[in-house]
């Protein structure tokens, strides 16, 4: 992999997300949308909204930053961006990981974004250091972008991109105990559950939110997100097209 090639190919990303105004109000304006129904549907009831805040950071981040990246990418395979890359002396690794931080940096202002907006403006309490509740949705935005170009991957319009969303993140709302908990669930889907990512990132969010834990108690959940996000990279190398 070479450094200057795909130094050349994230900022090639971030440039022309700048430019995308659809990408920016995707970025900004709907998560703050979607905060502020949720936040003032709940006003009145700061225990209920702080105790389910936590799960929905998480579920928030990983969904507007899939839907960001897959679109994003298959646009630029759709517009003929890829093949032409391909055409250079660029290799696979630069070319997805050039793609990978230059999405990131758009999903880390996106992650701020709701962050920000979730703790100066809507009446949560929380316990835990506000860095390391970021440390996190990075690490799930990472995860998020991956999947994102892997899905797109797949796809042949942004509209088969939308698609995936039932399949790929309606899922881990229902079985990563954000609206049952996971013990209660059958055994079957409690395994299932086991093996998604978001299920990582909502239990270290409600024990640094609601619980007061530190980043150095969820060393194992930090190391499976990590794990998950190289994991959808690399299969993303194995299906990427022009």
């Amino acid at each position: 992999m070479n450094f200057d090639r795909t130094t050349a190919i994230s900022c090639r990303v971030a440039r022309q997300l700048f430019k995308d105004r659809r990408s920016l109000a995707l970025i900004i304006i709907a998560p703050i949308v979607v905060m502020s129904l949720v936040g003032f549907s709940l006003l009145g009831q700061e225990g209920v909204l702080s105790r389910i805040i936590p799960a929905l950071l998480g579920v928030f981040v990983l969904f507007f930053t899939f839907l960001l990246t897959g679109v994003s990418f298959l646009r630029e395979r759709s517009q003929g961006t890829l093949e032409r890359l391909n055409n250079t002396p660029v290799s696979r690794a630069d070319l997805l990981v050039g793609y990978l931080i230059g999405f990131l940096l758009f999903a880390m202002l996106q992650a701020v974004v709701i962050l920000g907006y979730t703790i100066l403006v809507l009446p949560v309490s929380y316990q835990g250091d506000i860095w390391q509740i970021f440390v996190v949705l990075i690490l799930l935005t990472v995860v998020a972008v991956s999947l994102g170009i892997l899905v797109s991957t797949f796809a042949n319009n942004e509209f088969q991109v939308v698609q995936f969303i039932p399949l790929v993140i309606i899922p881990q709302i229902f079985l990563t105990g954000i609206i049952v908990p996971i013990d209660s669930m059958p055994w079957v889907l409690e395994n299932i559950s086991a093996i998604l990512p978001l299920t990582y990132a909502v239990e270290m969010l409600v024990g640094i939110m609601l619980e007061g834990s530190g980043l150095l108690d969820y060393t194992f959940e930090m190391i499976v997100l990590v794990g998950f996000g190289v994991i959808f990279l690399i299969l993303a190398s194995l299906t990427v097209r022009s």
